[in-house]
């Protein structure tokens, strides 16, 4: 009994180291890089959807008639260069005349600014003259007292 209790302790302790090993090289081991996964399937491409072709401008438009229509076109276009030329010119004259109408106002603002210091400078001297007179009034009549 001794040895068969010593025999099963020896191979508990046995089993236990064996474990421990076994339990090392577990833990040393590399991870096994993640399966790749199956691809699936591909989805259809959107297909573009057919251009719908461009309707002819003038369709069927004879040689005279593009002429006739050119022509048109292009006395149309003279009738409004003219008129905008005309707009051109009647806004000159206008510039120019108002012009002349701010040129005349500046002067007549600055004879106006002459005759109003004229005015300021008469009324300063007849403040000046009646502030004398009244100085004189009231300082001889008291004098004289």
């Amino acid at each position: 009994m001794k040895t068969s209790l010593v025999f099963g302790i020896a191979v508990i302790l046995l089993s236990f180291s064996f474990i421990q090993i076994i339990l090392a090289f577990e833990t040393e081991q590399e991870p096994e890089p993640p399966q790749i996964p199956q691809p699936s399937p591909a989805p259809e491409p959107i297909r573009m959807p057919d251009p719908t072709p461009i309707p002819d401008p003038f369709p069927k438009e004879s040689d005279s008639d593009k002429i006739q229509r050119l022509t048109d076109e292009n006395d149309k276009l003279k009738k409004e260069n003219n008129n905008l030329q005309n707009q051109i010119s009647s806004l000159k004259n206008e510039k120019s005349r108002l012009e002349s109408k701010i040129s005349e106002l500046n002067d007549s603002i600055q004879n106006l600014k002459e005759i109003t210091m004229e005015q300021i400078h008469v009324i300063m001297e007849l403040v000046n003259k009646m502030k004398d007179v009244l100085f004189e009034k009231i300082f001889t009549n008291t004098i004289n007292l």
